[in-house]
């Protein structure tokens, strides 16, 4: 099922909440809604954490909340991970990891235009979580390929009970470590990622999306066998709607782009007002419509969203639930302006 646009609303998972009910609410107040990921109630939610449950060789350690990898215990536990990979409930994200995702599927959604989960990327996983010798394990030949087709496993059993509450369920594979691929010091090269990425996919059911606050090489990122991207417009949005070309390669074969225009940063969030991000979004859209690219074809494949998610704001939920009000008054306002819909 497609992936709608028309400037409905959705956000990041990773939110501030340390009630797991108010953050589920906030994330139900948006068209496309999502279960959060609620790192401050519990380490379990950490994004990477929790995508290394039932990896063979994670090592969590709760007190310290401390991640990492255990070479010889990734090969006392591979054989019994293996047995367990025609079962499904293996590869989900149980109520350990997360207070929200089981409350979540028990909602009836299916009115909603689409629903929407995550999980953190391999390239990012790879690069954060290290072994014995502070190796990041994407640099290790015998386990980056596994990590792959894992991390795919996971993705596909979480989008498969998704799809039982909506059809038009989509997932997000989070993968803030991205950029860093282009820094020329990771090691790590733009060949290998999308080498890495193009296997990943490849696993993987559609449709599928990526989210990333930083900087990435955008002509990469949007050549990506992908049906939606979401970024951080706020930050990046001139510097992305320079990539003219691969924009519209990327829309004409039916991508969809979620324009994080609102600050969630307490600091950024209070510089500019409404009319001035509506204005800036606009003029960002009005760039690429004088380019060629259409503007009602692509407002036809646009999401709205805040820019990024954010877990250190002093007033903690409060911006991030006023960022969240702002999309949703910002949508109403440009559905109603450039699309005649309430």
């Amino acid at each position: 099922m497609p992936i709608p646009g028309q400037l409905l609303t959705t956000a990041m998972a990773v939110m501030p909440h340390a009630d797991a009910q108010r953050a589920l609410d906030a994330a139900l107040s948006l068209d496309i809604p999502f279960w959060p990921q609620l790192p401050h109630l519990s380490y379990h939610e950490d994004m990477y954490v929790q995508a290394a449950e039932h990896f063979p060789g994670a090592v969590l350690d709760l007190e310290n909340k401390r991640l990492s990898f255990d070479s010889g215990k990734f090969v006392a536990e591979l054989e019994e991970c293996l047995a367990h990979w025609d079962q499904p409930e293996h590869f989900d994200v149980t109520p350990d990891y997360s207070a929200v995702y089981p409350r979540f599927l028990e909602l009836d959604l299916a009115d909603r235009p689409a629903i929407r989960g995550q999980l953190e990327g391999p390239i990012s996983f790879g690069f954060n979580v290290k072994d014995e010798n502070d190796r990041p394990i994407i640099f290790d030949d015998q386990v980056r390929p596994f990590m792959l087709e894992f991390m795919a496993r996971r993705v596909n059993v979480q989008l498969a009970r998704l799809r039982e509450k909506n059809a038009n369920a989509f997932m997000f594979i989070d993968e803030p470590g991205l950029q860093f691929v282009f820094s020329g010091i990771s090691g790590y090269g733009e060949a290998a990622a999308r080498r890495d990425l193009e296997t990943f996919f490849a696993y993987i059911d559609r449709p599928r999306g990526v989210h990333l606050c930083g900087n990435p090489d955008w002509d990469f990122l949007l050549g990506l066998d992908i049906e939606v991207l979401s970024l951080d417009m706020y930050s990046n949005g001139e510097r992305f709607v320079a990539y003219t070309k691969s924009i519209r390669r990327y829309l004409d074969r039916g991508g969809v782009i979620i324009w994080g225009m609102i600050p969630t940063q307490t600091e950024n969030f209070e510089k500019q007002g409404l009319d001035e991000l509506a204005a800036r979004l606009k003029g960002l859209w009005d760039s690429l419509d004088r380019a060629g690219i259409d503007r009602d074809f692509l407002l036809s494949r646009s999401l709205l969203s805040p820019a990024t998610c954010c877990l250190i704001n002093p007033d903690r939920e409060a911006t991030v639930e006023r960022a969240f009000a702002a999309v949703k008054a910002l949508s109403r306002r440009l559905r109603g302006e450039l699309l005649g819909l309430s």
